[in-house]
């Protein structure tokens, strides 16, 4: 089968990343997360005091971003993991403090088209499968096969929520909760690039699907894309 350009976006919370590595794995292809990017570069821009809840410095956020240096690598167990500056902070990247700030700073039209251009880098070869909020739409607008991810608030919330709590960090429901309305708002409200289903996008909607029940259906888009060829 001929390699190609996978794009998955959607809401935030829909499992976007878990089922895109999935199916990276499966097909042998390329996982790359952009929103960890995003999240790489917030908490860069909050570590150096230019962003938090009550303020953001937008020119000193644009003129630190030569100093951001994103990569991925992998545990020995194969766990994918994001590093700023050679730093592991996958687990930092996550914590409501940066989840609470990350729309702000992605808005910025300069960090993303530093952060698209690095992307775009990464699907030269194909074979990539790429999870985000425009890849279909911006990144890679001639993907061969666009997924658009979505699910419930409360079912979003919920399954944040555990994963919070799993990780030892103390937070509320309704806390998660009005982050994810936030952020819904945010992403589709943007005037750069903001999260939109495209025409051609297929809808995910795994409000009542398990991950193995998600994944067996994006597989069965992908042999039916291929065999057509």
């Amino acid at each position: 089968m001929s390699a190609i350009i996978i794009a998955i976006d959607g809401h935030s919370s829909t499992g976007k990343s878990t089922m895109a590595k999935a199916l990276a794995k499966e097909l042998n292809y390329t996982y790359v997360d952009t929103g960890a990017m995003y999240r790489a570069v917030t908490l860069y821009a909050r570590r150096m005091s230019y962003v938090s809840s009550s303020k953001i410095d937008v020119e000193a956020i644009k003129s630190c971003l030569g100093d951001v240096k994103i990569s991925f690598s992998k545990a020995v167990l194969g766990q994918s993991f994001v590093l700023l500056n050679g730093e592991k902070v996958e687990d930092e990247i996550r914590a409501m403090d940066v989840s609470n700030l990350v729309s702000t700073v992605s808005a910025i039209e300069e960090v993303r088209t530093f952060l698209v251009k690095q992307q775009q880098e990464f699907g030269k070869q194909k074979a990539v499968v790429m999870d985000g909020r425009d890849i279909g739409s911006v990144v890679f607008p001639d993907a061969e096969l666009k997924i658009f991810m979505t699910a419930s608030e409360q079912v979003r919330a919920q399954r944040r929520f555990d994963e919070l709590s799993a990780k030892g960090m103390h937070v509320s429901f309704e806390e998660v909760l009005e982050n994810i309305k936030d952020r819904d708002y945010k992403d589709s409200t943007r005037k750069v690039a903001p999260l939109i289903k495209t025409a051609d996008a297929l809808v995910l909607d795994n409000s009542e699907l398990s991950p193995k029940e998600q994944l067996q259906w994006v597989l069965n888009k992908v042999q039916a894309l291929t065999a057509a060829e």
